[in-house]
């Protein structure tokens, strides 16, 4: 089985913890390197953030678990890489 190197969710949360505290907790899962989270949209009671993790074995599992933890649920996973190395995608005629 092939190790995620990067994941990006779309996620829902409520307004605590702040985007700040999860994504200190996700940092520090075992394999991960990396977590950017960016405000999305804002409502009265949630917050959609976006996450991207970066590691060398992410494990969706405990990534999910965290998220969950703080209150918040994973509404899509919007990509993911796997495998050796990360592949960056390019942009095809079709994408114009």
């Amino acid at each position: 089985m092939s190790d995620i190197k990067r994941l990006v969710l779309d996620v829902l949360k409520p307004h605590h913890p702040s985007i700040v505290e999860l994504s200190r907790r996700l940092s520090v899962l075992n394999g991960v390197s990396g977590v950017n989270c960016t405000l999305e949209e804002v409502d009265q009671e949630t917050e959609s953030i976006k996450i991207t993790i970066e590691g060398t074995t992410v494990d969706f599992s405990e990534v999910e678990q965290t998220i969950a933890e703080t209150g918040a649920v994973i509404h899509s996973i919007d990509s993911v890489s796997a495998g050796k190395k990360l592949v960056e995608e390019v942009e095809t005629p079709q994408d114009r």
